[in-house]
């Protein structure tokens, strides 16, 4: 093992563990604060580049190309004044102040960099969530999670080998997928999963039709969307089903098999292919890493000023977080959530450095939206934009849905280079497929 020298790491450095949305932001702008002062800025990923997560559906169907979109840390940090380390976090020992480094192997197995360490005198765990079988049996064998590139990659691959074997084959077979949980992630992967078979139609597949694929949204609870306001929900369904979804609610899954999915009532749902999107938690390793106090899902909780509660150097954001609001709710896992944290403690550590009180975190509602792929867009919009929500839906609804993620840009590029950027997008929709077909 080695401790990385002081041109690398001091007793001053922050050190950033996850390179998601919040993390990411929260790199770029203390590294741009502390850019010509000696503390150290370090942001820590097991991945080279940064996907925005709530697009890894477009990844899944391919609408979405990680290799045009995909943020370089290296890249990004060498412009921003942060230095990126590839590795995944295992230890943490709070009375020396260093966490410590897997060692980095390549695909063959090799090691290409021994397990390190990286000392702190801030640390923040920025890791967000993965995927939350509870524990079903055969979900982590037969399902995909959607909560990565890598994994949206693979689900992109087996979907095209899968459209591959229905347009040779003519006996009209089905291709049936089952998406289980009717969150976001789950509603969105399923319209994109339409538009994708259309799009293939275009590109020659002329055995394809919407009719020849099937795709079944399972969820446990009584409606979708349980986590947005009822109106959102049920525009949704029946935008869905329009499309052809057929929608199973108060439907929990108790098995996974290769081709079917079992559920409790004693039923079944064929399907040649599963992604499980039915609930989050945060990465295994967090629990009580260090000591550290973490809930049943493994995240840190923190006080209001999102500092742990168990050691006031260690601050937590995003979807790993446990924080508990005045009114006794807690912060949602969502993207705003993840850039609201990020600049609040980005504000806090500024007035520690002024020997100033840090502040309380409040979270600010500002609506939610969910896109159907090309189809319909419907959300709401609400706190500090309304005196109370608006429904919003159609063209209107598209346009602020991706606002937010040029928002996302303009923090990582700045504004002149996002402009740069929608300017290539809309080139390469001229130039390029509509679909990523590799």
């Amino acid at each position: 093992m080695q401790t990385l020298n002081s041109t690398q790491s001091s007793n001053t450095s922050i050190v950033i563990v996850g390179g998601g949305a919040g993390g990411l932001e929260l790199a770029i702008k203390l590294g741009r604060h502390y850019k010509k002062q000696s503390r150290k800025v370090i942001l820590v990923d097991k991945n080279r580049t940064h996907i925005w997560k709530p697009l890894l559906h477009e990844v899944a169907a391919g609408s979405l190309d990680p290799d045009i979109d995909g943020v370089d840390y290296l890249s990004v940090g060498n412009k921003n004044g942060f230095i990126f380390h590839l590795g995944s976090m295992v230890e943490l020992n709070r009375q020396t102040q260093k966490i410590t480094l897997a060692p980095l192997l390549d695909d063959d197995g090799n090691v290409v960099l021994d397990s390190r360490d990286l000392e702190y005198a801030k640390l923040i765990f920025a890791l967000g969530s993965v995927t939350n079988d509870f524990g079903t049996v055969g979900a982590k064998e037969n399902c995909i999670f959607l909560d990565s590139p890598a994994s949206a990659k693979k689900f992109h691959i087996k979907l095209l080998n899968e459209f591959l074997r229905l347009q040779s084959d003519e006996n009209n077979h089905i291709l049936e997928i089952a998406i289980v949980g009717a969150g976001a992630t789950g509603v969105e992967l399923a319209a994109e999963l339409y538009k994708t078979s259309e799009l293939l139609k275009s590109y020659g597949y002329d055995h394809l039709s919407q009719n020849r694929l099937k795709v079944t949204l399972v969820e446990a609870g009584p409606r979708l969307l349980p986590a947005l306001p009822e109106r959102i929900a049920d525009s949704t369904k029946r935008e869905l089903e329009k499309l052809g979804v057929e929608i199973l609610l108060s439907t929990p899954v108790s098995e996974v098999e290769q081709t079917r999915l079992h559920t409790k009532s004693g039923g079944f749902i064929n399907s040649r292919m599963s992604v499980w999107a039915a609930g989050i938690k945060a990465p295994d390793f967090l629990a009580n890493i260090g000591g550290l106090e973490t809930n049943k899902i493994n995240q840190i909780m923190v006080n209001a000023q999102l500092v742990s509660v168990t050691d006031e150097n260690i601050y937590a954001l995003g979807d790993c977080a446990h924080c508990v609001m005045a009114d006794g709710s807690k912060v949602p896992p969502r993207a705003q959530s993840a850039h609201q944290m990020a600049s609040h403690v980005f504000k806090n550590i500024k007035l520690l450095d002024e020997n100033k009180p840090q502040t309380d975190y409040k979270y600010a509602d500002y609506g939610s939206l969910v896109s159907l792929s090309t189809y319909s867009t419907v959300g709401s919009l609400m706190g500090s934009i309304t005196s109370g929500s608006m429904f919003i839906e159609g063209r209107l609804a598209r346009m602020v849905y991706v606002s937010l993620y040029r928002m996302h840009q303009v923090v990582i590029y700045g504004k002149l280079k996002t402009l740069l950027f929608m300017f290539v997008s809309r080139i390469n929709n001229k130039l390029r497929p509509n679909l990523k077909l590799h």
